[in-house]
Formats: C-alpha cells, structure tokens, sequence
C-alpha cells in the first residue's frame, strides 16, 4: 500500500522537524532537565508540525534511552510511532467535541500509566471542544496527576477560552520558510531517484506557503505522474493555477493596460477548473494584501502569509498608487456581490479586467502651444484627470514666467460633464438616494472658491441640500480644492424657492419618483 510523502517522511525526532527549531530549543531542554509542563498549547497554520512535535514530545517523555531523548529506536518510540502505545491517547476534538467525550477523558485520567512513565493526551483542533466540554476540561488541565500531560494543539486558538489558555504553556509554530522547504523537498526526490529543477520546487514552495504537509502533497501529485524528471511546466500543469502568483501577475497586466493578455490569462486559469466566484473572492483578497503591506510595516499576522509571499506582494504594492488598490477594491467587491445572481459570473469577471485595466491608465502631459497657458486638449479617451489638468496648467504658467491668471481661467478649460459624471458615481456609491441629484442636477459653473449646481426643480435642490458635505467632498476629490456649493434650481436666480405652484412641484416630484401624484 503507498504510504503519501507527508506521512512518509514525518519526522521521528526533534533534529528531524523543519523551521521551528525555536519550539526544538525549549522542548529538548525541558527534557533533559526534567522540567515539562503539565499542559502545552501548539498553535500555528496547517501542515506546520503541531502534531507531529506533539508525538516526538510524547516519546520524549517515555523514552527508554539515558543519553538522548527521543531516540527514535526503543520499544517505547516504536510504539508511539506505530500508534499503539498504551499511554499516548490522540483525540480528535472535531468528533468527539461533547461534555460526554471529555468526561470520559476525566476518568481515563485517574489511572496510572500502564507501560511508561507519563500518560499524554494529544487533543487535535481543541478549538472544535463545545462550551460544555471546555467547562468539564477545565480543573483536570489546572491540576492534572503527576504523571498526566496534556497537548493541545489548534489552528485558531482566538477561539478558546482565556480560562484554558491561562492554563497551558502556548507555542507559537511559524511557517516554515521557503528555502527551508525546498531543502527538504529536494532531499526526498534525491532518495528516490527523482530530477527536480530548482524552478519546479521554488514553485512548490510558493504555493505551500509556509505548510510543510501542503508542500510535500503538491510534490506527491506531482511524482505520481510517473515522470522521473519534473520542471516547472509539470509543476503548474499539476496545479491547475499558480496561487499567489497568479494573481501578482494578473494585476500587473492590469496596471499596464494589458488587457488582452490579462484576458489571456483568466482563461487559462478557468481552463484548469478554477471556480469564477473563488477566484473573484482570491484577487480582492489580494488586492487587501497591498493595501495592508503599504501602511503596516510587519504584516505576517494580519496577512497570514508566507515571508516570501509577503515581500512579493509588498514590491508590488510600492509601485501601484493608493487610489489604484481602492478601485480594485471597490470595482471586483461590486462584481462579487453581481455574480451572486447571474448565470454568467465568468462575463462579469472579464468586464471588470477590462474596465480596470482601462481606468488604470499613464496619462500623458499636454503639449504646449503659442500661449503658456494654453495647451492642445487631448481627445476624449485620451482626457487627463482634472487634478492633472489644474497642474499642467500651473507648471506652464510657471515656466513662463509670466504674471498669474486668475485661477479662474485655468479652470474654466475643465470639463464640467465628466467631472459631474465623476462625482454622480461615486455619490451613487455611497448613498442610494444620490440617483435623483445625479439624474436631475447639472454641474454649470466651477469657480475660485465655489462650484455651481442646477437642479431641475426645487424639490431637488432642496434633497441636493440635504447633501451638501457629500457634494462638496466629492468636488474636492476629483478636482483637488475644496469649494463651497451653491444651488440652483432651473429656472430660478439663486437657490431660493420662487413660490410655485403645488401643482407644479406635485408634478416633478411624480416625475422624479415615476408615479402620478394628485392634488385634492
């Protein structure tokens, strides 16, 4: 019968376990000077050592050897290795997570070890324990028998009770870095006869991020074809998709509006069997990566990722701009939320590659002409943001040396269409009942310290009024000044009402809300 890699080559004695030798250290010293707690937590991700290190502890405490404990090679590490040592008990607290279960444990409890010297109690995922049987466990893990010691070991220990961690000794397992993993990993296909490249187990690597146990599967997979030469084709052709690097991929085509390849690349992931909605769910998971490694220095608690992962993702992020992220963000947030109910999640996906990958454009500088204040307008698809406009239009006026325009002139070059369309968006984002300024107010006017909106009717300008930090911020947003708003309601001088009509207003206002409104 094949017996997988990881199970293979689980590490029999201390010097055998990778990247914790910090958690080696004080467990090998409180062997050998007798010195043991009564209680241990191992906490880490998966595939990092928790139980296997929670075994070698066990055969340290009943080892038969003097000199070197554990040994590996004595009737009580043979035992607990082959898992019928009478006084090593794992229990797997996902099944058997009752008060029921661990009131039996109690009573195990009392006996005296039947063959070594400790009785250990190995309790895997004890997050999974019910409040009932973390309350029964309680005094037992306080004051234990002498000869009683209990293991935990967890991948979420936030999610158990400060009263059982005050009572155990807490062990933090790291992920274990990828030059530790690939040592390991070309050291098995050495013993086996198998030809790795170095980019083949690099990839590996990556894509175990930090777990040993995901490492050697993928490295399972990968030797199960058959093949006694493995390269990195092979290894992505097994995976299916690259992980991490997938997605560092994807939105560096997006940034530099390589759209077709970005496509190109969708595909060939989806071709592979990646589900739309869990890769939509993955990229905005990376796009929270390089927001978080931007502004935190040491982010491996909040990312839980890989070192090597962590620093691909961070060279990323220092070179795509803050507002970039957010829209990723914002833009494949909306799309997940679509692709609940549509039958086409792959279309909504690849529309917003394409909508990103366009909005994520390098604009160019506009050329100078005759006058230093003027330049050559760029076309519609090609139209700089208006902060850019305002600036271009300031550096020429410097460079020319001339007397300063008003700065009135220079804005009255922007467009007051797209700058409205601008704000409506992200109004409308922001605030549902934004829709009725938007469809029915018009931006005519941007001045040194104002901005001027006219509304349809005063029923809207009096809704616009209700809003008018919201206004206001987001004309300071999109054109870099802050302004104060003034209203205009079409037809009138000011942003007074003029005495209409009940009539006249019931009418726009049953326009606005598309019913017809009668005045009894």
């Amino acid at each position: 019968m094949y017996t997988a890699l990881y199970r293979a080559y689980r590490p029999e004695i201390f010097d055998e376990i990778l990247g914790q030798e910090h958690i080696v250290r004080i467990l090998k010293n409180q062997i050998n000077t007798d010195s043991t707690s009564h209680a241990y937590l191992f906490c880490g991700t998966r595939g990092t050592g928790k139980t296997t290190t929670a075994r070698i502890l066990a055969k340290g405490l009943n080892c038969l050897n003097e000199d070197k404990k554990p040994c590996g090679v004595c009737s009580a590490c043979q035992g607990i290795r082959d898992g019928v040592f009478l006084d090593v008990v794992e229990i797997d607290a996902a099944s058997n997570n009752g008060v029921d279960n661990i009131r039996e444990l109690r009573e195990s409890v009392k006996y005296p070890p039947a063959v070594g010297r400790k009785k250990v109690y190995i309790i895997d995922e004890v997050h999974m324990l019910s409040s009932g049987a973390f309350n029964a466990l309680l005094k037992t893990l306080e004051e234990p028998p002498e000869y009683v010691t209990f293991i935990l070991a967890t991948t979420e220990p936030q999610k158990l009770p400060a009263t059982i961690l005050s009572r155990c000794m807490r062990l933090d397992f790291k992920r274990v870095p990828e030059k530790v993993l690939i040592s390991g990993m070309s050291e098995i296909c050495s013993k086996r006869g198998i030809t790795v490249t170095e980019d083949a187990l690099r990839i590996i690597a990556a894509n175990a991020d930090g777990s040993v146990r995901d490492g050697l599967s993928i490295l399972d997979q990968c030797i199960s074809g058959g093949d006694m030469e493995i390269n990195a084709a092979d290894v992505l052709d097994f995976l299916g998709a690259s992980g991490e690097e997938t997605f560092i991929e994807l939105t560096d085509l997006v940034r530099h509006k390589k759209t077709a390849d970005a496509l190109v690349l969708l595909d060939r992931v989806l071709s592979d069997g990646k589900d739309v909605r869990q890769f939509m769910r993955d990229w905005v998971n990376h796009y929270r990566n390089l927001l978080m490694t931007k502004f935190i220095k040491d982010p491996q608690d909040v990312i839980n990722m890989s070192f090597e992962n962590i620093d691909r993702i961070r060279k990323q992020s220092g070179s795509i701009d803050l507002v970039d992220i957010n829209r990723g963000i914002m833009e494949i947030s909306k799309t997940m939320n679509e692709a609940k109910w549509s039958t086409q999640p792959r279309i909504l996906l690849e529309l917003v590659i394409v909508k990103l990958s366009s909005e994520m454009q390098v604009y160019a500088k506009p050329q100078a002409v005759e006058s230093p204040r003027e330049y050559v307008k760029p076309q519609a698809a090609e139209k700089p943001p208006v902060r850019e406009a305002v600036s271009f239009a300031k550096e020429e006026k410097s460079d020319a040396k001339e007397e300063a325009a008003p700065l009135e002139k220079v804005e009255e070059e922007l467009d007051c269409d797209a700058i409205w369309k601008a704000v409506f968006e992200d109004g409308e984002a922001a605030k549902g009942s934004f829709y009725m300024i938007g469809t029915s107010g018009r931006l005519t006017e941007i001045g040194e310290h104002h901005f001027t909106v006219e509304m349809s009717s005063q029923l809207v300008c009096d809704h616009a009024e209700k809003n008018r930090q919201l206004l206001e911020n987001l004309m300071e947003k999109h054109t870099g000044k802050r302004r104060t708003l003034e209203l205009k309601a079409a037809g009138s001088k000011g942003t007074e009402a003029a005495g209409r009509p009940v009539e006249e207003i019931a009418k726009d206002a049953g326009a606005l809300l598309g019913i017809d409104i009668e005045i009894r």
